[in-house]
């Protein structure tokens, strides 16, 4: 009896050792990949932040310098405006088409669904790239098909490319168009997880479509609505390659975002040091956006 006993309490030991090796294991090739690929480059940029390296040779440690240089850089405070209008355009015209895309979508009286999600998640698997060149295509300034038709329709060219605002507009509404099929995704998940009881008895209250939109959907997908938010607002503040390929960061340099100039002033200056001064400070900056977002969603959450 004693044997048996000592027997049965000592086999779950063994069957939790494997449960627990088994996830270590698991996750130790994530570990070392996340460890290679993101904490090291992390350091190394950390550590030239604080040198004059210029990409070959030997480097010498400069303290703060670069970053007391960046903070009076004219270039860099250019960039960084740029860069936060940029934002403020395209998180905002982004969260409204694909919230209204999805709402369309999961509407019981519209046609034609399946093919609607296709269409408008279609822009989002085109390499950014290609979206750049697509949209240069419709709103370049002698040979665009918006220009084509406004000139036909006896209006006059608009300067798409030469005019810098108009040139950022246009590169907001390319990001917009890419981006909305993700975003639209992420909504139509969260809408179709709102409890259909809740708008019958809204209906039966009198409530029309617009007062169940406002008062059961916005705050059933508020969690939504702010990881929508967050990754959209990331991905401004890092945007590159639509710009690159639409207009350049033109016309001239008065559309060049952080990112941009980052690289501008690493690779093609050669001063590496200096733009990974200008890197960290473009983490920080995501870094107090998050927190931000996220102290501000766990007060709404709280209400």
């Amino acid at each position: 009896m004693t044997k048996r006993a000592s027997a049965v309490s000592a086999s779950p030991p063994r069957r939790r050792s494997k449960y627990v090796l088994a996830p270590l294991v698991l996750i130790a090739a994530n570990v070392v990949l996340f460890a290679l690929f993101f904490v090291w480059p992390a350091v190394i940029g950390l550590v030239y932040s604080f040198t004059n390296y210029t990409g070959v040779g030997a480097f010498q440690f400069v303290g703060l310098d670069n970053y007391h240089n960046l903070f009076g850089d004219s270039t860099f405070y250019d960039a960084l405006t740029r860069t936060l209008l940029y934002a403020v355009l395209f998180v905002p015209l982004n969260f409204a088409l694909a919230l209204a895309a999805a709402n369309l979508v999961v509407s019981k009286h519209a046609k034609g669904t399946s093919v609607a999600r296709v269409i408008f998640f279609i822009p989002w698997l085109l390499s950014p790239i290609v979206v750049g060149v697509l949209w240069r295509w419709l709103f370049g300034e002698n040979f665009g098909l918006v220009n084509y038709v406004i000139e036909k329709l006896g209006g006059s060219a608009v300067p798409w490319q030469s005019n810098a605002d108009l040139s950022l507009l246009v590169v907001v509404m390319a990001a917009s168009w890419a981006w909305t099929g993700f975003s639209m995704l992420l909504f139509i998940a969260a809408i179709k997880n709102v409890p259909t009881s809740y708008y019958e008895a809204a209906s039966l209250d009198g409530a029309g479509p617009w007062r169940q939109f406002v008062s059961i959907t916005l705050p059933s997908i508020a969690p939504t609505s702010f990881i929508v938010i967050l990754l959209n607002t990331i991905n401004a503040m890092k945007e590159y390659p639509v710009f690159v390929a639409l207009n350049n960061g033109g016309p001239g340099t008065s559309n060049n975002l952080l990112v941009q100039y980052i690289y501008e002033t690493g690779f093609k200056r050669g001063q590496i040091g200096y733009a990974s001064a200008a890197s960290f400070v473009l983490m920080l900056i995501l870094m107090a956006v998050a927190i931000i977002q996220l102290i501000v969603n766990r007060r709404v959450e709280n209400r």
